[in-house]
């Protein structure tokens, strides 16, 4: 009973506490803006001093400041709900196009493998035909060996057809003029008379005499022309003269040899042209498919030049083995071999009799070989380093050489003698040649310098520097107004000899070691040391 009075009394004044809370803060209420006012003149008054009490918490503020919060989250959360809903739309789209692309990579999936179930079925129906096609090449191939192997037979026999007939005219003439009437009785039958043995072993004697000088008429040198024909290009007029051609672009890549291209030469006849190459192979190619004709093995080291007799049925070919070969394209093989130099040699040239071969070699020498009599009639000294290049002057007996102590020198065949030596290179001449008509020589060197000489007056004319790449060799077009120079950078330079205009032939890869003309100029093919021939039209 105790506790519960104690209890009850302090419940009571806990009430009456709450109360007297509750009535100030609502008097506080009430009087708020009483409170105000007075607070106001009490600053005025100057009785109390305005002081940084902080913060006022203002209940009315922070609501106002919760519903502005509340409404900005109301409005995050539309646009939100608008994003999702966005969202799920594109969402949804792409799902649609993930499904038509998964069915569309499906079907090219099921494509794909048919179009390789045909290709493995072509494949194995192509390799059926592939022996049929390789004999038939093969065949082809073999006609058109024979073909071109049956042209230049027919050439040599209109060849001797000629000559015999020219003999058999200056016999007629010889016998009609010369040869005494003879007159036999008509009783005499000298024919089948019996024959002695004195007339037996006179008749005998006189065939062997014959025979023998018959073979020492073989074995005789050879005779240097004295009344030569007359350069033909000088009699040409100017319609009948290839026009000059700059623009010549790629037409072809004809990949011949395993190692460098060395020389490309041109038949003086027909539409074929040869390749020599370091890989010690050279090759007949028949224009302008490009098609290997023939091909001939039988030097021991890399060829450095070659050239074709006038008539274009034999072939002399230059190699490192110090040897110069001569080869019968009728046949394919080798007919002579000359040898005497003690290094390798660098160039050959024919005379345009067909009779003399000469070369020149690192020995720092030049040799005049005798085709006929099978020998070295001469070797030309007089360089001191090694002679590079070699060539006969048109329709003549004169040979330039050009050689690495820089200078030029101009020999007469028959003698052996050098008549006039060419100075004005600073470096080594690799190469040197004649227009068609021969009155103007080209020469390069080792740093990329093109010099032009007057032979008339064997003295320079111009010098054209495209270095510093060396130029590896220079060729005229069968005008004498365009000269072409194949470069170490792999650049084919045009010289306009007219206006003086350089143009560039951009398509090696590599280095560029040779380039010549076709007969009409239409067509330029260059060798270059990635073992290619390149045609350009």
């Amino acid at each position: 009973m105790i506790m519960n009075m104690k209890r009850y009394q302090m419940t009571t004044l806990a009430f009456q506490k709450v109360k007297k809370i509750w009535q100030k803060q609502f008097r506080w209420s009430k009087n708020r803006l009483q409170i105000r006012k007075f607070w106001y003149e009490l600053l005025q008054k100057g009785v109390t001093e305005l002081r940084d009490v902080g913060n006022v918490p203002d209940v009315y503020s922070q609501n106002m400041l919760l519903e502005n919060e509340n409404k900005n989250l109301k409005k995050e959360l539309k646009h939100y709900k608008q994003a999702a809903d966005k969202a799920r739309e594109d969402l949804l789209k792409t799902q649609k196009v993930r499904d038509f692309h998964r069915m569309h990579h499906k079907r090219t999936v099921q494509e794909k493998n048919k179009l390789i179930n045909d290709l493995k079925g072509l494949k194995l129906h192509y390799a059926s035909y592939e022996p049929t096609i390789r004999v038939l090449h093969e065949k082809h191939h073999t006609l058109l060996k024979q073909k071109m192997l049956t042209s230049l037979e027919r050439d040599r026999a209109v060849g001797q057809i000629y000559g015999l007939q020219e003999t058999l005219k200056h016999m007629e003439i010889g016998h009609s003029s010369h040869a005494p009437e003879i007159r036999v009785a008509p009783n005499c039958e000298k024919e089948n008379a019996p024959e002695g043995p004195t007339q037996k072993g006179l008749r005998e004697a006189r065939e062997q005499n014959k025979r023998k000088t018959k073979m020492k008429v073989n074995k005789k040198d050879s005779e240097f022309p004295t009344d030569m024909q007359p350069n033909p290009n000088l009699s040409l007029c100017k319609e009948n003269i290839c026009p000059a051609k700059f623009d010549y672009k790629l037409n072809n890549i004809l990949r011949l040899h395993k190692l460098p291209v060395s020389c490309i030469v041109v038949h003086p006849h027909k539409d074929i042209l040869v390749s020599c190459g370091e890989d010690r192979v050279w090759k007949v190619v028949g224009l302008p498919r490009g098609n290997v004709l023939l091909t001939g093995l039988g030097h021991t080291d890399w060829l450095s030049d070659c050239c074709f007799h006038p008539s274009g049925n034999k072939l002399a070919t230059a190699s490192g083995d110090t040897t110069v070969k001569l080869w019968d394209l009728f046949k394919g093989s080798c007919i002579s071999t000359f040898e005497g130099h003690t290094h390798a040699v660098w160039s050959c040239t024919w005379h345009s009799c067909g009779d003399f071969v000469a070369s020149s070699s690192l020995d720092t020498t030049s040799k005049i070989w005798d085709v006929n009599s099978e020998r070295c009639r001469y070797t030309l000294y007089g360089h001191t380093d090694s002679v590079n290049s070699i060539e006969f002057f048109p329709y003549s007996n004169i040979l330039l050489t050009g050689s690495a102590d820089k200078t030029l020198s101009v020999w007469d065949a028959r003698t052996g003698k050098c008549e006039q030596s060419l100075y004005g290179h600073m470096h080594s001449i690799n190469d040197a040649t004649f227009t068609p008509r021969g009155h103007v020589i080209a020469s390069c060197d080792a740093c990329g310098v093109t010099k032009l000489w007057d032979f008339r007056k064997l003295s320079p004319i111009v010098s054209i520097d495209v270095g510093p790449s060396p130029g590896n060799e220079v060729n005229f077009n069968s005008s004498g107004r365009v000269l072409a120079q194949a470069s170490g950078n792999g650049v084919i330079h045009l010289l306009d000899l007219k206006s003086g205009q350089i143009h560039k032939l951009m398509g090696h890869e590599s280095e560029a070691h040779t380039v010549v003309f076709s007969h009409d100029g239409e067509t330029l093919f260059s060798g270059g040391s990635d073992g290619t021939v390149r045609m350009w039209s």
